[in-house]
């Protein structure tokens, strides 16, 4: 048994996940790395909204899982993916929570990526 602490949102660390209403397109090194209308927009306390994209709208042949891992009592355990294709900008640029809490269960199966570590992260109206 974990004793890594678990927390559940709510007001002082509210957590919000949605349907995004457009196309999201990622790109690195040169080549599309996903693209979906079926993304997901979380947003969390402070932080910026992220966008978690479904795998199966992903090339995961052009991801590299790395050993990196780090942990959020909001959401478990995290799991991490480079691009090879990005080069050294691009190591641990994707992350994915494989099995997370249930106060955030929608997200699992879906990937998000750091802005800094890709070429673009485009939100494109929906068409």
């Amino acid at each position: 048994m974990s004793d890594r602490p678990v927390r559940l949102p709510g007001p002082e660390h509210p957590i919000s996940i949605e349907a995004t209403a457009a196309r999201v397109v990622v790109t690195a090194g040169g080549r599309v790395i996903a693209d979906t209308r079926a993304a997901l927009t979380l947003r969390e306390a402070a932080y910026a909204p992220t966008q978690y994209l479904p795998r199966s709208d992903v090339d995961m042949a052009l991801l590299q899982r790395t050993s990196h891992a780090t942990y959020c009592p909001y959401k478990g355990e995290c799991s991490y993916f480079s691009i090879p294709l990005g080069g050294q900008r691009s190591v641990n640029a994707v992350w994915s929570y494989e099995a997370p809490y249930p106060a955030v269960a929608s997200i699992a199966g879906y990937l998000a990526f750091y802005r800094e570590r890709i070429e673009a992260l485009e939100i494109r109206p929906a068409i």
